[in-house]
């Protein structure tokens, strides 16, 4: 039994990921990697929107105080955050857990198609990276 939080979900997410970089490779703009998950997923079983606006939340306030459009909200429980860079920097993640904050989710993953190998992070709440999996360095 998968004892992570949303474990279930993030597996198929990242499975998803992994057959999309395998057809696609590197190279490609953002849309298009999307685009590429958005029907890996479908195949997968796993209900998400896409860019959607989401409300910003600040601290304890009832009221939102912005909007923001996510990649992916997937079965309203896990962020997912797109990038296409050749190497994903501080930022990056600095960025995926602000937002994992805004939008009061406790779980995300910040995925690249940009390398030459997929990467990606599993996110949680408490701003700690859990894992993280490059296929080559596991």
């Amino acid at each position: 039994m998968d004892t992570l939080q949303h474990g279930e979900i993030t597996q198929k997410i990242i499975g998803a990921s992994f057959e999309v970089h395998k057809f696609l490779g590197n190279g490609f703009q953002e849309v298009i990697y999307q685009r590429a998950l958005s029907w890996e997923m479908k195949i997968a079983g796993l209900e998400f929107q896409r860019e959607i606006e989401q409300n910003i939340y600040y601290k304890n306030l009832p009221e939102p105080i912005g909007t923001r459009r996510a990649d992916f909200v997937v079965e309203g429980k896990v962020l997912v955050e797109l990038k296409a860079l050749t190497k994903l920097e501080d930022v990056h993640l600095a960025q995926a857990l602000n937002y994992l904050k805004a939008y009061r989710l406790e779980i995300g993953l910040l995925i690249n198609f940009g390398s030459k190998s997929l990467e990606f992070k599993r996110l949680i709440l408490t701003n700690k990276v859990s894992n993280s999996i490059n296929p080559r360095n596991p």
